[in-house]
Parts: structure tokens; C-alpha cells; sequence
């Protein structure tokens, strides 16, 4: 089975894409929804967590208390840090769960999955992709979305732009790009035309 990598920075229009595939009947693993999966109960990813962030980070039932991790986070004096440290807690558990359901996945019988994941190369699975397909937008657009999506400021919305990696750097490092600037159908139209030469 192939296994495409999906990347774009935030307000790109990444989800828009991974929709027009799930409709196309392509499975989707998200990383976000596994991350969030993991978390919202009891578990080894959870206690280590606590492990290093102290029990008030969980709930009573042993999930993760988002506002409480982020409480911790974002007011110490090196929040970079920390987030590394959650980073490299997190993304073995998160990347050997959307193994298991990439081996579900072939065995089923697909031939084509998608790995939805923001820090794809951050968290080193690009290299576990057939393809990778960045999606890309001006930067004005990608502000703009992002302060209707998320109630943000500009400049926490350019802020947020400016701490990820740049159209020029996903384009040169992915062998399909698409630039989501139009409209839906033309966006449609773009991931089937990629997937037609992916199929080939």
C-alpha cells in the first residue's frame, strides 16, 4: 500500500483536501484525531505525560487536561522547551497508532492511505511516505482564514505562520503541490488530478 503524506502550514487549506479525498474514498489517519484520541483517556502516553508535567496536568479519570498542560506550558519562562518535551513524548505514541492503522488499512485491501499530519517531518514520518503533497496559499489568505477560524489577532495569526516552514521549503520537499487559492471545485479537481498520476 502507498501511503501519501499530507503537509500544509495552518489556514493553507490542508483539511479542505483531506475531505475531497475521504470523499474519493481514500482512508484518512490524522494525526490530530489520534493525538486526541490518545489523550482523552488512561494510558501510557498520558502517565508519562504526568510523569514530566506533574498529576495536576490529568483528570480524575487519568486524561489529559488540556488546559492544565497548556496552563503549564505557555507560563514557564522556556515554553519551547517544554513543548519539545511534550513533543517527543507524544509523537512515538501517536506515530506507532497511525502505523497500526496503516497495517489495518493494507490488510483490508487499500492500495492508497493518507497521513494528515501537521509536523510530518518534524516527527520524522515523511520518510514513511510513498508521496508527499504539500498544500500552499498566500500568505494573506492563510491570515486571513485563520483569524475567522480561530477569533485571533493578526499578528497572532502572522505570528503563527512565521513559526512553521515555509510554502517554498514544503513545496521543495514534496512531489506534488497544490495551491488552494480558488474555489472548491477547482480544489477538487486539483487532488484528482494528482491522484489519477499517483494511481498510474
Amino acid at each position: 500500500m502507498d501511503i501519501i503524506g499530507l503537509c500544509g502550514g495552518s489556514g493553507s487549506g490542508k483539511g479542505a483536501v483531506a475531505s475531497v479525498m475521504r470523499t474519493l474514498g481514500i482512508p484518512i489517519i490524522d494525526a490530530d484525531a489520534v493525538y486526541h484520541d490518545i489523550v482523552s483517556r488512561e494510558g501510557e502516553c498520558t502517565r508519562e505525560i504526568s510523569h514530566h508535567f506533574g498529576e495536576e496536568v490529568l483528570t480524575a479519570d487519568g486524561a489529559l487536561s488540556r488546559a492544565a498542560l497548556s496552563e503549564k506550558i505557555f507560563t514557564d519562562a522556556d515554553p519551547t522547551s517544554r513543548l519539545a518535551v511534550l513533543n517527543s513524548i507524544t509523537h512515538k505514541y501517536v506515530i506507532a497508532r497511525m502505523r497500526e492503522l496503516a497495517g489495518e488499512y493494507a490488510k483490508s485491501g487499500e492500495s492508497l492511505a493518507v497521513y494528515d499530519a501537521p509536523l510530518l517531518f518534524e516527527a520524522g514520518i515523511d520518510k514513511e511516505c510513498t508521496y508527499i503533497i504539500s498544500v500552499l496559499c498566500d500568505k494573506n489568505i492563510r491570515t486571513e482564514r485563520i483569524m475567522a477560524r480561530d477569533g485571533i489577532s493578526r499578528l497572532e495569526a502572522e505570528g503563527r505562520i512565521a513559526a512553521q516552514h515555509t510554502d517554498e521549503w514544503l513545496a521543495s520537499h514534496s512531489d506534488f503541490v497544490i495551491v488552494n487559492e480558488g474555489s472548491e471545485s477547482e480544489l477538487a479537481s486539483a487532488v484528482s488530478e494528482i491522484l489519477e498520476k499517483i494511481r498510474k
